[in-house]
């Protein structure tokens, strides 16, 4: 959990049934950043909020329609305006149908042109009306109801309106709208704290480093010697590398020991630089990688400010979860690969670069190519080296090994000692680590280490026994059958989707995101996905 005082801080500001609908989309966002409900809108909202940040820190602001509009034109903070989808609209439509024959549609300012085919096509009488203050929205609502409209489609203040005079009232917006916004929020509060750091960097002379080498990949298997192998080899290329593997197999470490192995970073100490690309919203990743031009968007650092190309100019860009970049971007990313140059976000100079891009991903890119989702071209071009990573449980061997390392390591950030016979006592609860599949494969050792060195430090005459374990870690238990083996075509078993892994904590998705090594909001990515 992050330190308070290092949490995103995210005012929601709402009026009417809105403000239940944020109040509960914020449990699930507690542990990520201090969220703040303001009841309040327009000039109460702007007055207030502008009397609070001369002392208060505010990152990101939420709002919705009218009121969201308002307070954009009028605050120095961003403001993030969750937005109703087309999929929303149509539901909304659908029980207003239930409800009248005749139904009205309100939006502020602009209208929704395609309603007028979704209308023809589905054989629904819908009005649409738009307006611009509180009295505009009654007067058109009034209308709609003289001209024998029973059910009104809208926001928060249209659908109040529409209640005060006696129809019925369908709320546009669902909770996944909601949450869209507060990830919006999140990285966008993420990227000012990135500019933040990186200002602080280019100001002292820091650049970013690769941490981890070639004897962070330990094991003693064939597969971990062959991997080491070709560590070695790709490490004198300056080809593109793509690094598959499943969730927890070591992606990043292996793109940080290619680096360390490169004359790039041999020569002259030269940056790697690392993003994921599917956890940050689709408008801040662009501006994050290729950097953007002052006022190109609202939040953009006055001045303008460097991608992560740029930052990793001469050295080494690890491109995480590569599978998960928009289509869009996928196509600029191809373009700065083949011209070696790369344009800022509302700019048109073209600034050389000159970046080894290392790329990863969890998933079957081939399949998402075929499915339309991955650019074909920008796939051979980031696969000119390829590298498949091992699941744990394909190097058994290997397990009791980590264990005890990661055990060690675990006890002595806790200030303890591991007892003399740990060796022993792990070859005790050996078939109990090796009849576990391992889905979060090393990372998910790692955590569990973590978790039992705790309870270790806390009890030093305790013994590592297998029924200790249990109590520890009861997953163990849970998926005691051994994992199916491999397919005959030598393609990998199937890793747990996260709505799996989900179930097997019982919906509890603090749990889940933390035994997969992702932040809840990419959980939560992952199951919209699915």
């Amino acid at each position: 959990m992050l330190d308070h005082r290092d949490k995103p801080v995210i005012w929601t500001v709402s009026v009417s049934r809105l403000f239940d609908l944020f109040r509960d989309i914020t449990l699930e966002y507690d542990d990520l950043a201090t969220i703040e409900p303001i009841n309040l809108g327009f000039d109460d909202a702007v007055r207030h909020i502008r009397e609070r940040m001369a002392n208060e820190r505010c990152d990101a602001v939420i709002a919705a329609g009218s009121n969201g509009a308002y307070l954009k034109g009028r605050l120095s903070v961003p403001v993030i305006i969750a937005k109703a989808s087309g999929y929303d609209v149509m539901q909304a439509l659908a029980r207003a149908r239930r409800i009248s024959a005749q139904i009205g549609v309100v939006t502020y300012q602009d209208a929704m042109p395609e309603l007028a085919e979704f209308a023809t096509t589905f054989g629904i009488r819908i009005a649409q009306r738009t307006y611009a203050t509180e009295e505009d929205a009654r007067a058109q609502i009034n209308e709609l109801k003289a001209a024998g409209v029973k059910a009104i489609v809208g926001a928060g203040l249209v659908t109040d309106l529409a209640e005060e005079a006696g129809l019925a009232a369908v709320f546009v917006y669902s909770a996944t709208a909601i949450r869209r916004a507060f990830d919006d929020a999140l990285e966008l509060a993420r990227l000012t704290q990135l500019e933040a750091n990186r200002g602080k960097r280019a100001a002292s002379g820091e650049a970013q480093r690769a941490r981890h080498g070639l004897h962070d990949l330990r094991g003693e298997s064939d597969a971990m010697e062959a991997l080491r192998q070709s560590v070695l080899l790709f490490g004198k290329s300056p080809a593109t590398v793509l690094i598959q593997g499943e969730t927890g197999t070591g992606k990043e470490l292996v793109a940080q020991a290619i680096h360390r192995e490169s004359p790039r970073s041999l020569a002259a100490n030269r940056p790697f630089v690392a993003i994921n690309c599917g956890a940050i919203a689709e408008s801040l990743l662009e501006s994050e990688l290729f950097g953007h031009e002052d006022g190109a968007f609202t939040g953009a650092r006055r001045g303008g400010h460097a991608g992560l190309f740029e930052a990793a100019n001469h050295g080494t860009l690890f491109l995480d979860e590569i599978g998960e970049m928009p289509l869009s971007l996928q196509t600029r990313l191809l373009r700065v690969l083949e011209e070696r140059e790369v344009v800022r976000v509302g700019g048109t100079r073209p600034i050389p670069i000159h970046v080894r891009v290392i790329s990863a991903t969890h998933c079957d890119l081939e399949q998402r190519i075929r499915e339309g989702r991955f650019r074909a071209d920008l796939f051979y071009r980031l696969a000119v080296l390829r590298l498949q990573l091992p699941a744990l449980r394909e190097r058994a061997g290997d397990i009791a090994g980590l264990m005890e390392w990661s055990l060690k390591n675990a006890l002595a950030a806790l200030g303890a000692r591991p007892q003399p016979n740990l060796q022993a006592q792990l070859l005790a609860c050996a078939p109990l680590l090796l009849r576990y599949g391992w889905p979060g494969n090393v990372r998910e050792l790692r955590n569990l280490a973590e978790r039992l060195a705790l309870f270790l430090a806390a009890e030093p005459l305790q013994a590592l026994t297998p029924a200790f374990m249990l109590a520890v870690a009861p997953e163990l238990g849970g998926d005691a059958s051994p994992p199916p083996a491999a397919p005959p075509t030598g393609l990998p078993a199937r890793a747990e989707s996260a709505a799996e892994v989900l179930a097997r904590f019982g919906g509890r998705h603090d749990a889940a995101a933390r035994h997969l090594g992702i932040s809840r909001t990419t959980l939560w990515r992952r199951l919209k996905a699915s």
